[in-house]
């Protein structure tokens, strides 16, 4: 009888790690599996048990987070050659606008910086300025190092790729600056009370903290919707998918997409404008 075993866990773990896949990847991996081993519990693991399971999970998430949770199950599954347990994940029809309460808008995003000014906290106003005008993810902060701002780009190595971004001349000279007033000489600029990169929570529940003041809904405020909000305007500009591709250090042009879908009212606007109405 199959059985996920602490031993077949660390085992996938291990060949993760020798995969290169990145700490957070293995931790999500390991989320996953550890809640289906609760949910499993003492009922026997067959294909019947996991589309049971899966149907569990249509009731409770949205389908990209369902298809993400399936996929780190049939990982397993395929590193232990138990391919009779895998289960389909499902079909998403590809979304061709965004969702305005989901959407940071460059106003909003004005604000929120108001707002961290106003509560003084000069960190979190770099942090974010930091995050939107290069586009690089909550993860890579640790790349921006003192180092990496005089030379006016970062190195930044994640999922098994290397990648130059380039840092602009103001926000070079306002890190600078700061670094200067905290006493930061060298290594990571974003950094806690001991001295280590401050990490992705921390990051979180500033940013939400600044909600109220910035009157923002909290939907909308998340150290990754920086990233979009980047892309959004650099596409806005620029009109060039691939060269975004490259600078957001996306494999494929696909994920890209994403990231440059419009609002359902900028769409809105764009089929008003067909003319092929005639009243």
């Amino acid at each position: 009888m199959k059985a996920i075993t602490d031993e077949i866990v660390n085992r996938f773990k291990l060949n993760l790690y020798e995969e290169e896949k990145s700490d957070n990847t293995i931790s999500k991996y390991m989320r996953d599996i550890r809640f289906f081993r609760e949910w499993l519990g003492v009922r026997e693991l067959e294909k019947s048990s996991v589309l049971e399971y899966k149907k569990e999970l249509c009731m409770k998430y949205a389908p990209a987070s369902i298809n993400s949770i399936l996929s780190s199950l049939n990982a397993l599954f395929a590193f232990m050659d138990w391919h009779d347990l895998k289960v389909k994940t499902l079909k998403i029809q590809r979304q061709i606008f965004y969702c305005n309460d989901r959407e940071l808008t460059k106003a909003e995003y004005e604000r929120l910086l108001t707002a961290a000014k106003s509560k003084s906290n000069e960190r979190l106003y770099y942090l974010m300025q930091t995050i939107c005008s290069s586009g690089i993810r909550v993860s890579e902060l640790r790349h921006i190092t003192i180092e990496a701002v005089k030379g006016r780009q970062a190195t930044i190595c994640c999922k098994g790729k290397m990648r130059v971004v380039i840092l602009p001349k103001e926000l070079c000279k306002m890190l600078l600056e700061y670094a200067k007033r905290n006493s930061i000489a060298s290594g990571a600029i974003f950094i806690t009370k001991t001295g280590k990169p401050i990490d992705r929570s921390s990051i979180w529940k500033m940013m939400k903290s600044l909600c109220e003041n910035a009157d923002v809904s909290k939907e909308k405020v998340f150290p990754h919707n920086l990233r979009h909000l980047f892309a959004r305007t650099f596409y806005s500009l620029q009109k060039d998918i691939v060269r975004l591709a490259d600078i957001l250090g996306h494999s494929s042009v696909n994920t890209t997409r994403i990231y440059t879908i419009e609002t359902g009212e900028t769409h809105r606007r764009q089929i008003q404008k067909l003319g092929l109405l005639r009243l």
